[in-house]
């Protein structure tokens, strides 16, 4: 199980790379394995990096890596860590779903860092495991797989999967790990080493505070935000937000302008597609599906809001030509 002491040392880690992996999550993993060997005089654990076809991977931020070889050159006692980024949906390779298949029933241990649970709930690793996954990739994730108990935590370890949601999250699993393995002093020292403190807790929020995000923290107003966030799906009226918060629709409506510059109806448009915006860059819902899931009933009032708030429809959102689609331009 991840976490537990390993039977021989070094530990061996395999980091498979998918095209428009992020950068930072893998180098947040990696440093602190490097670290505690350095800082334990020992060698604890190793590491090899992998593509499906043993090319080079060109990550997110454009810069293009070597590796170790292709995935039948992992070995059969590595921890495995997929590490993947954005349009992670454009990147479920059957080749890699097989191989984690043939892996997960030979009992390795399996993880992910960023949006790489995607990926390892498409080859059906993550059935009745707990995970988590980047917080913008977290509502299409949750769409395409409603069974799947995602956190929306740092990270999560579960059995023999473990997940992270990327940033600098990987760097709290790996001192979690190390300091399960061996002890707490020496995920401490490591921590010290990378200027990591404190180290966080698997559970503690991606995002900052609502307060924060906002730049307001009157109670009323995060609490009516809060609702708003939680009520994508069937929004609910200005008069209904507004008497669960004790104020009148007016009062409602000059808290919302006072702090934000803009109605309580605006600002739950926005948020609504903000949502539709992640659900059609990072699933393949189809648009009317995309449409339902934030709140709208008419597939036309839902391109009409789309284009006036992003500039462009749905459907050239997702490349595809207007035209062939029979929407309105």
């Amino acid at each position: 199980m991840f976490g537990e002491k390993p039977r021989e040392l070094p530990q061996l880690f395999a980091f498979v790379l998918i095209p428009q992996f992020s950068m930072m999550p893998l180098a947040a993993a990696v440093e602190p394995l490097r670290i505690a060997n350095r800082m334990s005089e020992r060698d604890l654990y190793k590491w090899t990096s992998h593509s499906v076809d043993g090319e080079p991977v060109v990550g997110s931020n454009g810069m293009p890596v070597m590796v170790d070889g292709s995935l039948n050159d992992i070995s059969e006692h590595a921890t495995i860590v997929v590490c993947s980024g954005i349009d992670v949906h454009q990147h479920v390779d059957k080749r890699l779903v097989n191989w984690l298949r043939k892996a997960d029933r030979r009992g390795a241990d399996i993880g992910g860092l960023c949006t790489a649970s995607h990926l390892l709930a498409e080859a059906g690793l993550l059935n009745g495991h707990r995970c988590t996954i980047h917080w913008e990739n977290l509502p299409g994730f949750a769409e395409a797989f409603p069974d799947i108990e995602v956190t929306g935590g740092l990270f999560e370890f579960d059995r023999d999967r473990f997940t992270s949601a990327g940033g600098t999250s990987p760097i709290d699993m790996m001192l979690a790990m190390i300091a399960s393995q061996h002890g707490a002093d020496l995920a401490a020292d490591t921590a010290e080493q990378v200027l990591h403190s404190p180290i966080r807790h698997h559970s503690e929020h991606q995002r900052m505070s609502l307060p924060a995000r906002i730049g307001a923290r009157h109670p009323k107003l995060v609490g009516i935000i809060e609702q708003m966030e939680q009520n994508l799906e069937e929004p609910l009226s200005p008069s209904i937000l507004a008497k669960e918060a004790g104020l009148s629709t007016r009062q409602l409506e000059r808290l919302f302008r006072r702090y934000l510059d803009r109605s309580p109806k605006r600002y739950y448009l926005e948020l609504r597609l903000k949502k539709a915006r992640s659900l059609l860059l990072q699933t393949n819902m189809s648009v009317i599906n995309v449409a339902l899931a934030c709140g709208f009933s008419s597939p036309s009032h839902f391109s009409k809001c789309y284009r006036a708030y992003y500039g462009r429809t749905p459907y050239r959102e997702r490349g595809i030509p207007t035209l062939a689609t029979g929407a309105s331009a």
